[in-house]
């Protein structure tokens, strides 16, 4: 359970990254309407807004959309995949940095979430996946200070039992939900949820809840390993 709030750095085997499944209306684009379209990267994870995340590019269709998102200086759609399918809600994803290029055109690439964003149709005209999307907004109203503050400590408190860094984000972001749990390597249905959810305050309620249920047993591998 320690292992639960490690930080490492996730390298993403595109392999796994098979569209075969997707759930999604087909619809076939000609010409220029193609080029506004959002490519779309289906991984077996769940990125969220203000999370970073570290991405190894390899398939040949995969370096083809970076080389050209790096191009034309657009983002990408990160869409979780699994073997029900494909996410209707997903995450636009900024490259903020090439860390590595290597000699056959890999790259290893540092990139950072955006936007939720919801899938309206889907193009397939290419040799990597493109959507026609619609960027999910929350309702109004932010949460109240008591559950900021009670979230954040949770959190602090999983970090420190597992041996981390204590300090978490700015109480004062406007996505702190997403940041606290995208720090985590949690439970992709729960993340999944999180990112479909609409509303700060539950989302925050949300991750209260879960990391409540987690705390027990880590305070228990915490002794152990003190005894």
């Amino acid at each position: 359970m320690a292992t639960l709030v490690s930080r490492e750095r996730r390298q993403v085997n595109a392999s796994k990254s098979q569209p075969a499944k997707h759930r999604w209306r087909k619809i076939v684009c000609t010409g220029d309407a193609v080029n506004s379209l959002l490519p779309i990267f289906p991984l077996e994870l769940v990125l969220l807004p203000g999370v970073p995340l570290p991405l190894h590019i390899f398939e040949p269709r995969y370096k083809e959309m970076i080389a050209e998102c790096l191009d034309q200086k657009k983002p990408f759609g990160v869409v979780r995949a699994s073997s029900d399918g494909v996410a209707d809600i997903g995450c636009t994803a900024e490259i903020m940095s090439v860390t590595k290029k290597y000699d056959d055109g890999r790259m290893d690439i540092l990139t950072r979430g955006v936007e939720r964003f919801e899938v309206i149709q889907v193009n397939e005209d290419r040799s990597f996946l493109q959507a026609e999307i619609s960027l999910v907004e929350d309702e109004p109203g932010k949460p109240a200070t008591e559950i900021v503050t009670q979230a954040v400590r949770l959190h602090a408190e999983i970090a420190k039992l597992a041996g981390a860094e204590p300090s978490g984000p700015d109480e004062q972001a406007g996505n702190l939900s997403f940041l606290l749990a995208g720090s985590l390597p949690l439970d992709l249905d729960f993340k999944q949820s999180l990112l479909s959810t609409l509303s700060e305050t539950k989302r925050l309620e949300a991750v209260i809840g879960y990391l409540e249920a987690i705390l027990p047993g880590l305070r228990r591998a915490s002794k152990a390993r003190w005894n």
